[in-house]
């Protein structure tokens, strides 16, 4: 197995410090591994490079480290969908590293002798026309703050850690209705107005906020969460349960919310409406969201074991 650390040699100081870190590490330790580190061109390059690697190499099998946040992990994925001889993983460094929250969180995957041992499992990911995504598929509210959040990602005091609150008191303002009409495997859910909808393979968004609390990423369906309008204050007394992941429990939210699992989830709306796909934001008045069960193989960290880094030996990092 060829293990390839994919990474942004633009991401930032701190980024590039830990891809420092790691490179160092992979050399004094795993030198009789066949690992290389590929840094990305250009936006989507990633995507580019990997498939082109799985296609070059098809008697090869290759794990792809996607070393950043959730947008460099979304590249590796569309590189490796169809990939037979593929698998990925995530070296969580970025800014935003949501899907890892799902094992458990990013300082798992930062070791990185567990990682490598890491064991490979097939994951279901979501489908949107020729696009993919492995954690959420958001649209309305958390749609809005998403959005707000890349265009003040680079800015000081508001941007970095405190983007997505930052994007919150923007949405406040002024996204707290939505017109749009979901349905899911062909049942209505709303009568064309919403506050937000989630539909996930993953469980967290914005770093901390526990959106699929039941999720799973290997039962072949998604979770649905839609909320209805709600007042300014309604809102700013229930954000408390939403994100530590209790509304589905909590019967405050009984009335505004639908929950449901589903394969395919239709969503018509109008001109300009936008959806967030793992963060990436999409422009599209109507779309479908298919489950693609087991689609990707995912390595989770597992404790390092003699077997695990025997293989490959004599091959030198490059």
């Amino acid at each position: 197995m060829k293990h390839i650390f994919v990474y942004n040699p633009m991401a930032g100081r701190d980024n590039k410090a830990a891809i420092d870190r790691l490179r160092e590490k992979v050399r004094t330790d795993y030198s009789h591994l066949s690992c290389e580190f590929y840094p990305t061109l250009a936006p989507k390059d990633a995507t580019a490079y990997v498939r082109n690697r799985c296609a070059e190499e098809p008697n090869e099998q290759l794990r792809f480290y996607a070393c950043g946040g959730d947008g460099t992990a979304n590249e590796v994925l569309h590189g490796i969908v169809g990939a037979p001889n593929a698998s990925m993983t995530c070296y969580p460094c970025g800014s935003g590293n949501d899907f890892v929250k799902y094992y458990g969180g990013a300082d798992r995957f930062l070791d990185i002798d567990a990682l490598i041992a890491g064991r490979e499992t097939p994951i279901d990911i979501m489908r949107i026309g020729d696009r993919y995504a492995m954690n959420v598929t958001n649209f309305g509210f958390d749609a809005a703050v998403a959005k707000t959040m890349i265009d003040v990602k680079p800015k000081k005091f508001i941007g970095g850690k405190n983007a997505y609150t930052t994007g919150i008191v923007k949405s406040l303002l002024d996204s707290m209705k939505s017109d749009c009409t979901v349905y899911v495997d062909g049942e209505r859910l709303n009568d064309g107005k919403m506050l937000l909808c989630t539909v996930a393979c993953g469980k967290y968004v914005g770093g901390a906020y526990c959106c699929a609390p039941r999720s799973r990423n290997d039962d072949g369906l998604l979770e649905v969460c839609l909320v209805r309008p709600v007042s300014r204050l309604t809102f700013i007394k229930l954000i408390g349960p939403y994100k530590r992941g209790e509304h589905l429990d909590d019967p405050k939210f009984a009335p505004i919310l639908t929950y449901r699992q589903g394969r395919v989830v239709r969503v018509e709306a109008k001109e300009g409406f936008i959806y967030s796909l793992d963060g990436e934001i999409v422009e599209s008045s109507s779309f479908t969201i298919e489950v693609c069960p087991g689609a990707v193989r995912f390595a989770v960290p597992q404790p390092k074991s003699p077997e695990t880094v025997s293989k490959n030996k004599d091959l030198t990092v490059v």
